[in-house]
């Protein structure tokens, strides 16, 4: 009986992790912010970037992860509420009721 599709790609990429110079997609988690700020090693980075090449979910999880952080850095330096944007005053309220909660 021949295999599906699916179940093809899924042996293979699993093969593809225990290649030499492979990493998890737990590993490349860990990884993520190093890479980020240029502070993997050369091969450290090689290995990272090739998972990146297989491995769509961790392609989709790192722009995911930029994302935030740019949305983090605008919100850290005041970006999101402009100068002459006001921020409603119920909306002031709950956040200090729930604070007090």
């Amino acid at each position: 009986m021949m295999s599906s599709p699916k179940k093809l790609m899924r042996r293979m990429h699993g093969m593809m992790f225990k290649l030499p110079l492979m990493i998890t997609c737990n590993e490349f988690e860990s990884f993520i912010l190093a890479y980020l700020e240029d502070g993997l090693p050369a091969k450290q980075k090689f290995v990272f970037e090739m998972h990146l090449k297989i491995c769509r979910e961790c392609r989709e999880y790192l722009q995911a992860y930029r994302a935030s952080l740019e949305l983090t850095k605008h919100a850290y330096e005041g970006d999101l509420i402009g100068p002459n944007d006001q921020v409603p005053d119920d909306l002031v309220r709950a956040i200090l009721a729930a604070r007090k909660a």
